[in-house]
């Protein structure tokens, strides 16, 4: 049993009622419990008696009584509703939560896991894996913004409709940076620069996926192209091996469809492992293409979103969440002698 606490009411905690919030903070407690505590006089608000339903502001002090142990700090996911989600992915969409508070959750997507369910993507996908990081809260959290299935990295879910529209707000104005990192073939020179070619869908769709390839279509061409959208990438290049791999950090100013994939791929540097835009050749002798280093390199695609920073919606705050590297990532690093911790976390910071 814990002891006697008393727990005052932060500003994003206010105008909600008490057994909500209660139950939040204390996920193993029942409503019923919850009850007996107010009706027993043990659950007080400012030294006074209350009701389960009464509404709690920000500055109360609420005193809360002993309560029983748990055998860890939320409920256990495998105890939630009927779960029809393997203990295997409960454990492993647990384990990639990177940064949460009451509002947020911060994921580092493993490659390989797609972010919805939709054409080819089978049953397993974060949103379907949702019910796993709910955390003793009512509702499953709900996704603001997608990674492709291959790209790893930092992926942001909102716990309330609230919380989610002012996220995707932020998307949309561009009030949020996200920053990536890649290894690509070659060196892209200039060392640093900007992207600005339009996108197009490919026409058809084919076995392989390829009606969801861009196309790159000039900026000058973008207007009197059916479909085509504007689209906008920066890139820096922070570190280099010889003229035949680079690693690159790419910003997405617009966000679309394998934008990153696309632009780079564009300018003859396609990302490692990316048969979509790069081609399956191993043949990479430092004039750029070919997609595949070959050797001890992987071949999984080597993007990886590092970094989101986002003004946060409650608390008004700026917070930066960063994401290790993937396993095939950093056995690629190791293998090119990169460290992570030797470059700038925003190379972009003083353009």
């Amino acid at each position: 049993m814990s002891g006697v606490q008393t727990i005052r009411i932060t500003g994003d905690e206010g105008d909600q009622r008490l057994d909500r919030w209660l139950k939040k903070r204390f996920p193993q407690l029942t409503q019923g419990a919850v009850e007996k505590m107010c009706r027993t006089g043990q659950l007080r608000v400012d030294g006074g008696r209350v009701k389960a339903n009464a509404r709690i502001e920000a500055g109360q002090e609420v005193r809360v009584p002993p309560l029983p142990e748990t055998s860890g700090e939320e409920r256990p996911a495998t105890r939630t509703r009927s779960s029809k989600v393997k203990q295997s992915d409960v454990e492993m969409i647990q384990q990639a939560v990177i940064w949460r508070d009451e509002h947020i959750i911060a994921l580092n997507k493993p490659p390989g896991l797609p972010s919805q369910g939709g054409s080819g993507q089978g049953d397993r996908h974060v949103d379907g894996l949702t019910e796993a990081l709910m955390f003793g809260y009512k509702d499953r959290p709900k996704l603001v913004h997608r990674l492709d299935k291959d790209t790893s990295g930092v992926l942001l879910l909102a716990r309330t409709d609230r919380v989610a529209r002012a996220l995707s707000e932020g998307f949309r104005h561009r009030n949020t940076r996200k920053i990536y990192w890649a290894a690509v073939a070659g060196v892209p020179h200039p060392r640093m620069g900007s992207i600005k070619y339009g996108l197009v869908k490919a026409p058809g769709r084919g076995r392989m996926g390829e009606g969801e390839k861009m196309i790159c279509i000039h900026p000058s061409e973008v207007a009197e192209t059916e479909g085509a959208k504007r689209a906008h990438s920066d890139y820096a290049v922070l570190e280099a091996l010889g003229t035949r791999v680079s690693w690159v950090a790419l910003v997405p100013v617009t966000g679309r469809t394998h934008q990153l994939r696309a632009h780079i791929a564009e300018t003859g540097h396609p990302i490692i492992g990316d048969g979509k835009y790069g081609g399956s050749g191993q043949e990479n002798l430092g004039d750029g293409w070919g997609a595949q280093l070959g050797g001890e390199i992987s071949r999984k695609l080597h993007l990886h979103a590092r970094s989101i920073s986002f003004e946060h919606p409650i608390t008004k705050k700026m917070v930066t969440v960063t994401a290790p590297l993937p396993e095939h990532m950093q056995r690629t690093w190791q293998t090119l002698g990169w460290n992570e911790n030797d470059v700038p976390a925003d190379p972009f910071e003083e353009i």
